[in-house]
């Protein structure tokens, strides 16, 4: 956890060295949010954006602190994010899942890479198109084995289409992303990868839709399809609505309300998301 805490800490000392590097030109809030699992998007889902506001030759990034409450547990999720020229990102990220009715926790590292293939979020005939890919290892892997799952870390990728509509319904902008992504994870790898009722990758959908009530606040939904993998507890499909504000290029602050469905035989596990992301 210490050398976790100590490559954020550099990441966060890095962007600070450089604020002049970051790009100017590109329209608020088109770097996203950040996912629970380091890369640009939303809350749940990575979308096909590029962290941070670089454009050609800049370099930039993020460092967020999120946390996800529900009923029996907890998420506690520490990213940092480096991108350049609006085209390629790279992403760390520390999970830290608290099993608060059996007072035990989970922790997880995540590795992500994205690139942007084609098209363009607002301009052009193409939307924007990018490609990633995750790494996750789970540091506690006890519960995760003793509950069925094959392995303890995996990979994963991902296609993802997003597309911003500066002038549509309701003359509002809207944003919509749409998320391709194969996997083999139970509980996002926090209980592992495989299991005894599937240990092969599946393709899972994840989309998101938004609506900005004004040129710094939206409004949306999010959606995430996951992999049934274990006989013990049924694993249920992710939903959530959120606000997210931008008050400026530096910070982003999203607050959610999160349905997680049945969580290792806890059912109706619903509550809230919270993320602070500071942009360099």
């Amino acid at each position: 956890m210490r050398l976790w805490l100590g490559v954020v800490g550099v990441a966060a000392s890095l962007l600070l060295l450089a604020p002049a590097e970051a790009a100017s030109g590109r329209l608020l809030a088109t770097g996203g949010a950040t996912s629970i699992e380091g890369a640009a998007g939303g809350g749940l889902v990575p979308w096909a954006v590029i962290s941070g506001y670089t454009e050609d030759d800049q370099f930039g990034g993020t460092v967020t602190l999120s946390r996800a409450q529900v009923d029996d547990y907890r998420l506690d999720v520490t990213a940092a994010a480096f991108s350049y020229g609006n085209r390629f990102e790279f992403s760390v990220a520390q999970q830290m899942f608290t099993l608060e009715n059996l007072g035990a926790e989970l922790r997880q590292q995540v590795i992500g890479a994205k690139y942007k293939v084609a098209g363009d979020l607002i301009y052009g005939n193409i939307p924007q198109i990018s490609v990633g890919g995750m790494y996750k290892r789970n540091t506690r892997y006890d519960l995760p084995q003793a509950v069925g799952s094959e392995r303890d870390s995996d990979w994963e990728a991902y296609v993802a289409v997003s597309r911003a509509w500066l002038a549509g319904p309701f003359d509002r902008t809207w944003l919509a992303n749409a998320t391709i992504r194969s996997t083999r994870a139970n509980q996002t790898g926090l209980l592992g990868y495989g299991g005894d009722l599937n240990d092969s990758h599946e393709l899972q959908l994840e989309a998101a839709l938004g609506m900005f009530l004004h040129r710094s606040l939206a409004v949306g939904v999010e959606y995430r399809q996951k992999p049934d993998n274990l006989s013990f507890a049924r694993e249920q499909d992710w939903m959530s609505a959120f606000v997210a504000w931008f008050p400026s290029k530096h910070v982003a602050l999203v607050g959610a309300y999160v349905d997680l469905g049945e969580i290792a035989g806890a059912r109706n596990q619903t509550g809230y998301y919270l993320s602070l992301q500071a942009s360099f």
